[in-house]
């Protein structure tokens, strides 16, 4: 759940590939959060079967190829759904624990 809702969130400004996405959530989150490659390919590919982000072929530089993905109208609805779920749910942790 919380993967799929850092890669919409990483999503929700402008479209980006795998290794952007990775490099944004590792200097968001101040090097704390450090995913392999792997991890992300297969939270995008999860999401785009769900109708969540859609993705496009580019061609960068002379010859090099990078898959885009972008979020759809749904998959905007859900990253504020989620989003808002997360923020409830963190207070809520917090004041548990006495933060």
């Amino acid at each position: 759940g919380s993967y799929d809702l850092l890669v919409l969130d990483a999503l929700r400004e402008r479209p980006a590939y795998g290794y952007e996405i990775v490099r944004r959530i590792a200097e968001q989150s101040k090097h704390t959060i450090r995913w392999h490659f792997g991890t992300v390919y297969h939270v995008l590919h999860h999401l785009e079967r769900q109708g969540l982000v859609t993705s496009r072929w580019k061609t960068v530089g002379r010859d090099r190829e990078r898959n885009y993905y972008r979020l759809t109208a749904r998959g905007r609805g859900v990253w504020r759904r989620q989003r808002a779920q997360w923020q409830v749910f963190s207070k809520a942790v917090n004041a548990l624990l006495g933060l």
